[in-house]
């Protein structure tokens, strides 16, 4: 699901720009689910990264997560932002629970 933004957004520091990944409309036993009750996905694909983190003495640290990665994270991380009429969150690297691998 690779997200063509005509908008160049480059997060900075230790920030990444998600893209939300959509759930199923329908329950494992058929049940369709309104928008009204569905929470909003906490699995999303990172669309762009950050250079990374700085200490004090100024040495970047990368950051582990790399644009394409699908990556968990908390219900309420991030921020939400809309760019070309996409919804996207930008967060903190720390506020990534995991990497998904197929």
């Amino acid at each position: 699901m690779a997200t063509a933004l005509t908008t160049k957004l480059t997060p900075l520091h230790d920030r990444i720009v998600v893209s939300r990944i959509a759930e199923a409309e329908t329950s494992r036993g058929g049940i369709i689910i309104p928008d009204t009750a569905k929470d909003k996905p906490q699995e999303g694909e990172v669309i762009a990264v950050g250079k990374g983190k700085s200490n004090d003495e100024g040495k970047v640290f990368p950051l582990a997560v790399k644009a394409g990665d699908r990556i968990l994270f908390g219900k309420y991380a991030g921020t939400e932002i809309k760019i070309d009429g996409e919804e996207l969150l930008i967060m903190r690297e720390e506020e990534v629970l995991g990497i998904l691998e197929k």
